[in-house]
């Protein structure tokens, strides 16, 4: 009999490890579905370009995953029975329950309200390609002049800001941020990042917290009221409230507790990936949602099931990060390089080089997505055990 492997979501980090698995297994042994709600696999971090009119390349998961010998199922999971071990999806057959032997969770996030007043119902969110399409709706019908406040001052927001006023210079962008403009960025990174925000003419309204939004303005903590036909809400991430509902251990944040080799701590068949997990990486600190995350632990997370179903030696790696690489426009970027546990160095690359840089490491991780069998040797071992639990 087959060993049943499902991987839940096809973002990055889903169909990265789909892909490595099929590499790593034989046919003939395994049986790998992936399912996803959409057709098409999202660059989610060109997101931003999208809603400001920008259009992407179609990747249609069909394509991507033909002749991988990766079974697609295009439905929505609508929950998890880790103790049973089935999946309960809704797609165009109706609902269905899937059983597995080998889960892989990678269901993901969306946007984070915070809770805050008038958020769900009146901004603009660019975590998911919907919402992405509808800001790109609105934003083409604005008119010159008008108001647009970012809220969130991470990558996406400062990357969300830049890219709307490039598309948009007729428009008064502004981005608000709890802390410091680019606080999270080396002293070089955050004169960088204000050199050009001076130069577009965004706002930064700095150490400012949004506690209300309306249509056509959001209000500060302190009180003030800030203009805004549009509102881009970009704070934080919040991860599929699947897991949550489950047997499974799960951090305050809803992500899913795994050990090094990405497999839960409380069901030793289920492994979860990229923004859905609790994983800790270089000097023990959790990986912040991110790609930069995602991908390096979906490859950890196929090679330690491959090695444990045929009795392989089970990879022990920590992963690290290099870089944080920000757009700024088109035409700008800022690359910060970082400890392997995410310090800012003082090292930063900029201008049209980190521009080309950002674009190459997007393209890449689009490549490996979109080439799920190309990329690495093939080696492909029987398996010699019925389950991941050993």
């Amino acid at each position: 009999m087959q060993h049943r492997i499902i991987v839940l979501g096809a973002g990055y980090t889903g169909a990265s490890a789909a892909g490595r698995l099929a590499k790593r297994l034989r046919r003939e042994d395994v049986a790998i579905t992936l399912v996803n709600a959409e057709p098409d696999f999202v660059e989610r971090i060109r997101n931003h370009q999208l809603a400001t009119g920008q259009d992407l390349r179609r990747r249609p998961l069909s394509e991507i995953f033909a002749g991988t010998g990766v079974a697609l199922r295009i439905a929505k999971v609508t929950g998890v029975d880790a103790d049973r071990k089935t999946v309960a999806i809704t797609g165009a057959n109706g609902a269905e329950e899937l059983e597995y032997d080998t889960l892989v969770y990678a269901l993901g996030s969306g946007w984070n309200s915070q809770g805050v007043p008038g958020t769900a119902e009146h901004a603009y969110q660019i975590a998911g390609r919907t919402g992405a399409l509808r800001l790109r709706e609105r934003l083409a019908g604005l008119d010159a002049g008008q108001a647009v406040v970012v809220v969130g001052g991470g990558l996406t927001g400062v990357e969300a800001s830049t890219e709307i006023v490039e598309a948009r210079p007729d428009l008064d962008v502004a981005l608000a941020v709890s802390g410091s403009l680019g606080d999270w960025l080396s002293p070089k990174g955050r004169e960088h990042v204000r050199k050009v925000f001076g130069k577009l003419g965004i706002t930064a309204y700095e150490h400012t917290t949004i506690s209300g939004v309306e249509p056509d303005h959001v209000t500060t903590a302190d009180g003030k009221v800030i203009p805004a036909a549009v509102t881009v809400w970009t704070a934080g991430f919040a991860v599929h409230p699947i897991a949550k509902a489950t047997s499974l251990e799960v951090s305050g944040t809803g992500q899913i507790v795994v050990d090094p080799t990405m497999r839960s701590v409380s069901h030793p068949d289920v492994y979860a990936v990229g923004d859905a997990a609790m994983a800790k990486g270089a000097g023990d600190k959790p990986l912040r949602m991110s790609c930069a995350s995602g991908i390096p632990t979906a490859s950890l997370a196929a090679d330690a099931i491959a090695a444990r179903l045929t009795g392989r030696k089970v990879p022990d790696k920590t992963i690290g990060y290099f870089n944080q690489c920000v757009s700024l426009g088109r035409k700008e970027g800022l690359i910060q390089y970082v400890t392997a546990d995410d310090r800012a160095k003082q090292a930063v690359l900029t201008g049209r080089l980190a521009a080309a840089y950002k674009e190459v490491i997007c393209k890449g991780a689009a490549w490996s997505v979109a080439n799920p069998t190309l990329g690495m040797p093939t080696r492909r071992h029987r398996v010699t055990h019925e389950q991941t639990t050993v």
